[in-house]
């Protein structure tokens, strides 16, 4: 690991006061939290809480899938593990996640003090907790947890206890959350950038945040539409989805997916941004076709909206239908794919390094373009057919999340961690980390796609034995996964925050460009009292 140490610039913000001065401590400072980085760090360990709960369900899904028969649980607490298991790492783990992230990076990226509406912030952040304790105590209610799938389709859902209302309340708190988030980071972004920084000289982590916000704000209010309609239908006689009133399950599929694809760019934009920050510093190298990857991402928001009903191909829709939806999804392939171009271009006889952010950025691209092709199987709409509701379709979302999402957010951890901390991670430890995650998560969810094509169905607790010695490989493979991300916890994330280890230079990664790399590390609790002034490349702040 090299570290440069630059040249003492002025850097807008007073170095004479001590870190925690001027600001509260103790309970005070969190409960009321409006420091960007006070609130990020909140997001980022809520996040974390909520990855290990879902993690635990994962790990009791595959306990009961270790072997054929019944062994733990039975088929009903089985897809309640499901549902909670989806429901609870999409809105409780990789959203709050990525920001947490925003939280933090986005204003010491474009020189400003705070986020554009601190309260709002505050509040955004709070909404989330009893959504999280609502979504979790459902177990405990009548009939338990909803068992209708993550994506809650009807006519499940109107026959489920009590639990599906606290459900639907949960997850209409967390839009809230995810709105007020989204236009606290829009603002920020539009009018709080130093002089000099103009839009096309963001970072990239900046312009996949802006593009993800609008995403949210613009779907968001879909989501709830189909739950309220979905709470209406159990409670008030009206006939939405439930056909005995003459309504149309098949609508809320439309309605949801409208809210679902969108979503699942909303998953992994933030983390292509981050990966387009960590892959230049390590190749010591300007980021190749800025301009395009601006462009791509913008496109592949748009085209977002026009390819939902590529989860629909067995509802009985016409066959025009299908064709279109087929090569919309064909075609929002192609900006991925300029991504995953740039991503290799910029790498190109750079003089990369493999510190821990580059093992996971790697990784990331590696194993996401792995995910992207088996989706674009899926686009086939004769393939897809046979693929629908498979083992295959289970392995194809887990490696564009958990290996998109999930492996994107550690190269961002590992990336910034030094700023956040003030102390450097121990690199054996981080590459221990990746190697022992990557090779564990394919051992869990390559199997996966042979399952599927053999014709194992999802959301099963039982199956014949033709599918065992896979399952059994996949089982092994979950634990190995689960028990690196508790490592994970508690020898990289503990120490750091307890400031064990190196001290951070201001600049840890010699080849990272950046407004966050001229503050020193830890950054200081208010990084800028009065804008920097930037360099031609709104990288540098000089004098």
């Amino acid at each position: 690991m090299s570290a440069v140490l630059p040249h003492p610039i002025d850097h807008g913000h007073d170095h004479d006061h001590d870190h925690a001065h001027g600001h509260p401590v103790g309970w005070r400072r969190w409960v009321f939290a409006t420091n960007h980085k006070d609130i990020g760090t909140l997001y980022l360990l809520f996040a974390f809480t909520m990855f290990l709960v879902g993690g635990t369900l994962a790990l009791l899904i595959r306990l009961e899938l270790f072997q054929p028969g019944l062994q733990f649980f039975n088929p009903e607490l089985f897809n309640q593990f499901t549902t909670m298991h989806g429901l609870i790492m999409v809105f409780g783990a990789i959203m709050p996640a990525f920001v947490g992230f925003a939280n933090w990076m986005i204003p010491m990226q474009i020189g400003a003090a705070d986020m554009a509406f601190a309260r709002m912030n505050n509040l955004s952040f709070w909404l989330l907790i009893p959504a999280a304790l609502m979504l979790v105590g459902s177990f405990f209610l009548p009939g338990g947890a909803p068992a209708a799938g993550w994506t809650l389709y009807a006519p499940l859902t109107l026959q489920m206890g009590p639990s599906m209302d606290g459900g639907i309340f949960a997850m209409h708190l967390m839009g809230a959350s995810s709105i007020m988030g989204s236009i606290n980071i829009i603002v920020t972004i539009l009018n709080m950038r130093a002089p000099g920084m103009t839009l096309m000289k963001m970072p990239m982590f900046v312009w996949t945040w802006l593009i993800t916000a609008y995403l949210l704000i613009a779907v968001m209010p879909v989501l709830a539409g189909a739950i309220t309609m979905t709470l209406t239908d159990r409670h008030f006689h009206t006939s939405f989805f439930n056909p005995a009133g003459g309504g149309d399950p098949v609508m809320y599929q439309h309605v949801f997916w409208f809210f679902g694809h969108p979503e699942v760019y909303i998953m992994i934009l933030p983390a292509f941004g981050i990966v387009s920050q960590v892959v230049p510093a390590f190749s010591r190298k300007r980021l190749f076709g800025y301009t395009s990857m601006v462009y791509a991402t913008s496109s592949i928001a748009i085209l977002s909206f026009i390819v939902w009903a590529h989860h629909m191909y067995t509802t009985g829709m016409p066959v025009t239908g299908q064709l279109f939806f087929m090569y919309a999804t064909m075609l929002i392939s192609v900006p991925t794919g300029v991504k995953v171009f740039n991503w290799l271009a910029t790498m190109w006889r750079g003089s990369m390094t493999f510190e821990a952010p580059m093992l996971w950025a790697v990784g990331f691209i590696f194993v996401f373009t792995m995910g992207g092709f088996t989706g674009l199987i899926c686009s086939m709409a004769p393939i897809d057919i046979q693929l629908q509701d498979t083992y295959y379709v289970v392995a194809h979302f887990h490696y564009v999340l958990v290996a998109g999402s999930l492996f994107g957010m550690f190269s961002g951890y590992y990336y910034w961690a030094p700023k956040w901390t003030g102390v450097m991670y121990s690199e054996t430890r981080g590459k221990f980390h990746f190697w022992s995650s990557l090779v564990f998560f394919n051992i869990t969810f390559f199997p996966m796609h042979f399952l599927g094509l053999a014709g194992m169905p999802r959301r099963v607790a039982d199956y014949p034995m033709q599918f065992a010695d896979f399952n059994a490989v996949a089982s092994i493979g979950a634990l190995g996964f689960g028990l690196t991300q508790v490592y994970f916890l508690l020898f990289v994330v503990v120490p750091g925050m307890r400031g064990k280890g190196e001290p951070a230079p201001q600049r840890p990664w010699e080849g990272a460009e950046g407004l966050e790399w001229e503050v020193p590390s830890p950054a200081p609790w208010h990084t800028y009292e009065t804008p920097p002034k930037l360099d031609r490349t709104a990288t540098k702040v000089i004098g």
